[in-house]
């Protein structure tokens, strides 16, 4: 097969030969490291037939399949929801299949006498979901949280459903639109302490850290549980998790684990005509092989864990583990069956008590309720992987090239799915993480929305500067994720930050993919910021993300202390460049906000003799108010003017990343009166009408 690149820019499938660095200098990619990676992708066992392996349209566009071989052939099209058409059709030329096919997934099958082919046929809708009132010019608001920072009285030390719940009250009640969330993607009750919500297990199931014990029904009902629960040294060590500055996963993930395995036992009592029972074993029969798998890494992790053999990473494990169609793999599960089902029935919870926030959240009224996260990769050593590594290429790395704040480029140490599997699986891997993460939301954002285009792949062992982009089939997925977002009335977001071409946006932009507007890059080269009548309505405006300072940390240069602390520029020159560039858009945000009289006056107009109060923190959050964006998230963490940042990216040890939680519990935040006063202003700005968009207005980019 032909992986040849003629068009760098919009390959459907294949190794660019070039990439253009973040100055407009263009590189040409190392020709050993292109061989590597080709050489990855080939392994995959794709190989050519009389059909291609699947085929994707736009409704209402022909439909036509080219194929190859000569002579007669029958066909039949088998509809996804029923009946079927037939025709006859010679090889060489092309298949017009019938007009108005119906959006879903078909199955066009060829045949010769005995031999059959058949080709995947997805029928997408031009654009993906998108609620009407968005569509009117109606504007939202909501907050973004990284769910393990919230505080409350009840939970153990970690933000859990239960105070996503809270919080869910509190905003609905307020006028907010939404709650969005970090990744929720399962992780390791065995190894807690690898905690960063980016770097996955599996992006199908969920972090069992996040039930909330005290809401289960069977830990309630379990005189053992109970007894466990009012135990002293159990109310001593939940209080000091509790209180703790940090999350210590460690010592929340024993506890936790330690009560539900109590409520299990509980539940195990439960007569097999139970209604809960019988939830359950449905759970399980939906979850099919996807569930047993990672239920089984997740046992077979703690087992080796206590058995003292290296446990973290299953391509650490004893080899015999590795496979797991194994005979040893096989045994485990026969010998842990009851092991596995606990865990499958911790999937159970997670996901109940996920649905019923989002059930929650539909009948306080909010428009969209919970607003996930997907990440873009999975981690080198997970369940996933360990389950599907066909489709990833686990010699390689994804990351990003030399900028001018990382020269070194970056290595996220995740594997990247291979393309050539993704079409030869009729998109089928990639269709199930987006069911996955749009359960229980009514808008996903896609990490690293430009992953459907290309990804930086990084050759095992290689510096980040040796790799290369692989391009992905762009127009099928995003006609795929379209049609799961109408199926599952959700909307997307994509997180399409720092330098992505024009043509993509118009892409994502003409497929109903919301664009992601942070404040702190809404500026041009002589730090103007633009103008909130400027922001594009089809988009999300948000201050700031996980990844960049906290608007306080902003203006203090927090970030950019933490850096010189933590050795993350390469010299002082950088650093002092860097310190440059941020009073230099700290003084051209300052400009902005008196330009659009969003200050009073006594506010003053020199940033450097400004400091950041509640004056400043409000009309900050005015301007993004008065945006055009369709929706306005806005974070906890800048209404509780906090200055420390929850990740600092380029670090792992250096910083406690994914750990740090809000200084203060959900239901005080909100009997704030100051806080109140803010929120009223915002949700009054949300509301009012704009006037009709000029020519400048109306840019999507």
């Amino acid at each position: 097969m032909s992986f040849k690149v003629d068009n760098p820019k919009f390959a459907p499938v294949g190794v660019a030969d070039t990439y253009t660095d973040a100055y407009g200098k263009t590189h040409l990619v190392d020709v050993a490291v292109k061989k590597q990676l080709l050489a990855m992708m080939a392994t995959s066992g794709c190989e050519n037939a009389l059909l291609p392996s699947v085929r994707v349209f736009r409704q209402g566009k022909a439909a036509l399949i080219p194929l190859s071989g000569d002579g007669e052939f029958g066909w039949t099209l088998m509809y996804e929801n029923g009946g079927q058409v037939q025709g006859n059709v010679t090889g060489g030329s092309e298949l017009l299949l019938p007009d108005a096919l119906p959006l879903g997934y078909h199955e066009l099958i060829l045949m010769r006498g005995e031999q059959r082919w058949t080709c995947r046929v997805i029928v997408a809708p031009q654009r993906g979901y998108e609620p009407e009132p968005l569509t009117q010019g109606k504007r939202w608001w909501g907050v973004n949280v990284q769910l393990y920072t919230l505080r409350s009285q009840d939970n153990w030390g970690i933000g859990d459903f239960g105070d996503l719940r809270q919080l869910v009250e509190q905003v609905a009640r307020r006028g907010g639109a939404f709650i969005g969330v970090n990744p929720l993607h399962a992780l390791y009750p065995a190894d807690p302490e690898v905690a960063s919500p980016y770097s996955p297990s599996s992006r199908h199931w969920l972090n069992i850290i996040y039930i909330n014990v005290n809401r289960i029904d069977d830990f309630q009902q379990s005189k053992e549980a109970q007894a466990w629960w009012r135990q002293d040294d159990t109310q001593r060590q939940l209080a000091a998790l509790r209180a703790g500055r940090w999350v210590d996963y460690s010592g929340v993930m024993a506890q936790k684990l330690a009560a539900l395995r109590l409520a299990y036992d509980f539940f195990k009592t439960r007569s097999v005509l139970d209604p809960r029972v019988s939830a359950f074993r449905q759970f399980v029969v939906s979850g099919g092989q996807s569930l047993q798998r990672q239920a089984t890494f997740d046992a077979l992790q703690t087992w080796l864990k206590r058995q003292g053999e290296n446990y973290g990473d299953w391509q650490q494990w004893p080899t015999r583990y590795h496979d797991v169609h194994g005979d040893t793999v096989k045994t485990f599960c026969q010998e842990n069956e009851h092991e596995i089902a606990f865990y499958c029935w911790m999937q159970w919870v997670a996901s109940e008590q996920l649905a019923e926030c989002f059930a929650h959240s539909k009948k306080l009224g909010m428009p969209i309720c919970l607003y996930r996260d997907m990440a873009v990769g999975v981690a080198q050593g997970g369940a996933e992987t360990w389950d599907e590594r066909r489709f990833y290429c686990l010699e390689a790395a994804i990351g990003a090239p030399p900028d001018p704040l990382r020269p070194q480029g970056q290595n996220w140490s995740l594997p990247p799915m291979n393309p050539l599997v993704m079409q030869a699986q009729g998109y089928q891997p990639f269709i199930d993480v987006l069911r996955s993460n749009m359960a229980h939301c009514g808008a996903l954002r896609i990490d690293h929305v430009m992953g459907l285009l290309r990804l930086w792949w990084i050759p095992k062992a290689e510096p980040a500067t040796h790799g290369a982009y692989v391009h992905y089939p762009l127009d099928d997925l995003l006609a795929v994720l379209a049609l799961e977002s109408q199926r599952q009335r959700c909307l997307v977001v994509g997180e399409d930050l720092g330098t992505v071409p024009a043509e993509i946006v118009d892409k994502l932009r003409d497929s109903g993919v919301y664009s992601y507007k942070v404040l702190f890059f809404e500026q041009d080269e002589h730090n103007h910021f633009r103008a909130p009548l400027d922001y594009p309505r089809q988009s999300m405006a948000t201050i700031t993300t996980h990844d960049l300072p906290t608007l306080r940390g902003f203006w203090q240069n927090v970030d950019l202390s933490l850096g010189k602390e933590l050795g993350l520029y390469p010299d002082e020159p950088t650093l002092q460049q860097q310190m440059e560039q941020r009073d230099n858009a700290k003084q051209g945000l300052l400009d902005a906000l008196h330009q659009y009289q969003l200050l009073p006056q006594r506010v003053g107009s020199n940033a450097a003799l400004t400091a950041m109060g509640t004056q400043l923190s409000r009309g900050v959050q005015r301007y993004l108010a008065d945006s055009r964006s369709a929706l306005l998230g806005l974070q906890l963490e800048d209404w509780l003017d906090m200055a420390t940042p929850v990740n600092i990216p380029g670090t792992t040890r250096e910083y406690p990343n994914w750990r740090r939680k809000l200084s203060r519990t959900v239901t005080s935040i909100f009997s704030d009166r100051h806080l109140e006063r803010l929120i009223r202003d915002l949700d009054l700005r949300r509301g009012l009408a704009l006037p009709p968009e000029t020519a400048s207005g109306a840019s999507e980019r």
